[in-house]
């Protein structure tokens, strides 16, 4: 009996714990640089890439070449036991990319919420203090410490209780929806009048643009603000580029384009194209205020993603990259503020570089999200072979995370679905 998604899902339901959200009800059995194949043999174009897992496409074969050869050397000895080469010059290459213009230090470990949880124990050790202060919409993690900084409750932390105290939220500056720089910073300052005083405070974390927020973008001003903010008393801060980063943005982080550098760096996802590391760059003085056998992990640094990563940033190098996320986002948000010159519904197209979102609202008025008909869009354009993300608050903007080496004509007919969607929904 052939395999098909239904057959399969049905086994992962008796299988697997509901908790583990499955957005799409399809299995990949393939995929190649921006297109997967199902089980059924039905091919869609990826406008989500894993969650931003995938700027250089599925397979690129550079990497799996790469990966390829470190199979033939070794997969495993755990760095803290028998170090490698691969995972030094991962962390000089990064330590190059970051930006500050300082002596940096890079650490390796293996998720997104690693990455976080590790930035903010090194912040702890390197300032004495306990407290971090984090952002309304703000996504770093499933972990219980960044559960506590994810700035959304349902469904991360849903039925869970409380989670670890000395986090404080203030708002992340957003116009579309009346938060200016100088009220974000006065949300900071009320935390400090209101909650704890600042030489409480260890670090402020901050997504350049935010993620699962809704992708949006932090203003120049308020990031200078808020470095002026963190050097006058002394707080470290903290740049969640596990998104935003490996050239989502346009730059190889997203805080070159900020105005600022932050002093400890997260990174994840894309840098290895689908192979798991992650890790935290920061400086050397900070990275090093932990002492030996407090940081690390099993598989943290493992010797094939890191020829992977290797692979990834020589491949943005190589195929200039960058370049090529700025066009990529130019012509999808040409295409998608086409769209909305027909759709009230569509409130907002905004994008850095190639991270892309529509923000749909009822009627135009961006205080009224429409989740229902995001939803919907998501599901019509899989339908018509279209694999789209939402993401927000709540729940009405759609995201678009295409590998960057997708080819023109395949943006285009993601553009067109994605068109026909809202001329049959909305």
């Amino acid at each position: 009996m052939s395999k098909t998604n239904a057959s399969l899902m049905k086994r992962r339901e008796a299988a697997v714990p509901r908790g583990v959200g499955q957005i799409h009800p399809i299995f990949a059995e393939s995929a190649k640089n921006a297109t997967v194949t199902d089980v059924e043999g039905r091919e869609f174009i990826d406008f989500a890439g894993g969650i931003a897992v995938l700027n250089t496409g599925h397979l690129h074969p550079k990497i799996v070449a790469a990966v390829q050869e470190q199979l033939t050397k070794l997969t495993h000895t755990c760095f803290q036991v028998l170090a490698y080469e691969p995972y030094v010059e991962l962390c000089e290459k990064v330590a190059a990319k970051v930006p500050g213009d300082f002596a940096k230090k890079t650490l390796l470990v293996t998720t997104g919420s690693e990455a976080v949880e590790n930035a903010v124990k090194i912040a702890r050790a390197a300032t004495g203090r306990a407290g971090v202060i984090a952002f309304t919409g703000g996504y770093h993690g499933r972990t219980m410490m960044t559960l506590g900084l994810t700035g959304k409750v349902v469904p991360y932390s849903a039925g869970m209780g409380l989670m670890p105290g000395g986090i404080f939220r203030a708002q992340y500056p957003c116009a579309l929806h009346g938060v200016s720089t100088d009220d974000a910073i006065a949300s900071i300052e009320r935390i400090f009048k209101n909650d704890a005083e600042p030489r409480d405070i260890a670090a402020i974390i901050i997504e350049p643009v935010q993620g699962e927020g809704g992708f949006y973008v932090a203003p120049k001003d308020f990031m200078l603000r808020l470095r002026a903010l963190c050097d006058q008393h002394g707080i470290l801060l903290i740049a969640d580029e596990v998104q935003t980063g490996a050239g989502r943005t346009g730059t190889f982080f997203a805080m070159e384009q900020m105005g600022v550098a932050a002093d400890l760096t997260t990174f994840a996802k894309s840098i290895a194209g689908g192979f798991p590391v992650a890790g935290v760059c920061g400086k050397a003085e900070y990275m090093d205020a932990i002492a030996p056998g407090g940081l690390g992990g099993t598989y943290a640094g493992s010797p094939i993603a890191c020829a992977a990563a290797l692979a990834v940033i020589d491949v943005f190098e190589q195929e200039n990259l960058l370049e090529r996320c700025k066009v990529v986002g130019e012509r999808l948000v040409s295409g998608l503020k086409a769209i909305q010159t027909k759709h009230k519904n569509i409130g907002e197209v905004r994008a850095l570089g190639a991270m892309i979102a529509m923000e749909l609202c009822e009627g135009g008025d961006v205080h009224k999200p429409n989740a229902a008909l995001t939803g919907q869009i998501v599901a019509k354009a899989r339908e018509k072979g279209l694999i789209l993300l939402s993401c927000g608050t709540y729940g009405n903007v759609l995201r678009v995370l295409v590998p960057l080496t997708a080819e023109d004509a395949l943006l285009d007919r993601g553009l067109a679905i994605i068109a026909e969607c809202f001329d049959e929904l909305a």
